[in-house]
């Protein structure tokens, strides 16, 4: 079936857009959350890995190179989850994920040089629009003061989880054409949740004292964001470009303002600078990741 990739693209795109909601409602320290979420994700995985004689086989004769790679990936996918999980503790839901999906700004200009994904002449000016927003976003929050949640901290925290999700997914992109999402997704998420681990470990992060409700949300995470959200992107990476996968997490931010808007227990209004820098921003991530016309690249 053609479509199956943007079925599985379309489910996680609406999954992920619970995660900053559920983060929110979730009271436990942010290196917690990071890891519990990557932790149960692995734990629902593993039955797949034990029954399928395939994955172990594959997991057994991976290349150190295909190895090699994944673990690093691993590392940056921690280190998204570290800093996007963090700014949410600084600034608000809109403006954390508008921020952390501004990654197609770093990818393009990759995938033009490393994936011979040319860049058009359209691509650019819609990295340079969304340069242009992200400044917005931030200035104009910062002149507000008490007015808005935003801070400048929490939306650099944002973007520096943005940068980490566009290296994700420009290695995932390259690893997906040779190793199945399982495989995949196992030794990722496994080292992902090794390397926060010792974060909280490190920074004594409160990891046993949590209540129920919070365990309780924290699986939920790993289910609706986890498995159905970054488990399809990740396989829907095979068969689709990598601009496109980034693209697509433009309904992101939508779904999730719109949602920390009706949910009363957040009940966050996005500022005016919000508003307007994240709609330059989208804009031009829309316009960074649209194909280019035949025979027109730089």
């Amino acid at each position: 079936m053609k479509n199956k990739p943007y079925i599985a693209l379309f489910i996680s795109v609406v999954s992920v857009s619970f995660a900053a909601i559920l983060i929110t409602l979730c009271e436990a320290d942010a290196l917690s959350k990071a890891f519990y979420r990557l932790f149960f994700t692995v734990l629902l995985i593993l039955p797949f890995v034990i029954l399928r004689q395939k994955t172990r086989y594959e997991l057994k004769n991976l290349q150190s190179k295909e190895f090699i790679i994944m673990v690093g990936i691993g590392v940056i996918l921690a280190a998204h989850f570290a800093f996007w999980i963090t700014s949410l503790d600084y600034t608000s839901i809109s403006s954390s994920v508008i921020l952390v999906t501004a990654h197609p700004i770093l990818v393009g200009p990759i995938s033009h040089y490393f994936l011979k994904e040319r860049l058009s002449f359209l691509n650019t000016i819609g990295i340079s629009l969304s340069v242009f927003g992200v400044i917005i976003l931030i200035m104009g929050n910062k002149g507000l003061g008490l007015r808005t949640i935003d801070t400048v901290e929490g939306n650099v925290l944002a973007i520096l989880g943005g940068v980490m999700a566009g290296l994700y997914i420009l290695g995932g992109r390259k690893l997906r054409k040779t190793v199945s999402v399982t495989s995949y997704a196992f030794v990722v998420y496994s080292v992902a949740a090794a390397v926060l681990l010792i974060l909280c470990l490190y920074f004594k992060t409160e990891l046993v004292n949590i209540s129920l409700h919070d365990f309780q949300l924290l699986l939920l995470m790993a289910i609706v964001s986890g498995l159905l959200g970054h488990t399809l992107y990740n396989w829907s990476l095979e068969h689709i470009r990598a601009s496109l996968a980034s693209v697509a997490l433009l309904g992101e931010p939508l779904g999730s303002t719109l949602l920390a808007i009706a949910i009363p227990q957040i009940n966050q209004i996005p500022s005016q600078y919000t508003i307007l820098g994240g709609a330059i921003i989208l804009t031009g991530i829309y316009l960074t990741a649209k194909k280019k016309p035949e025979g027109i690249s730089f």
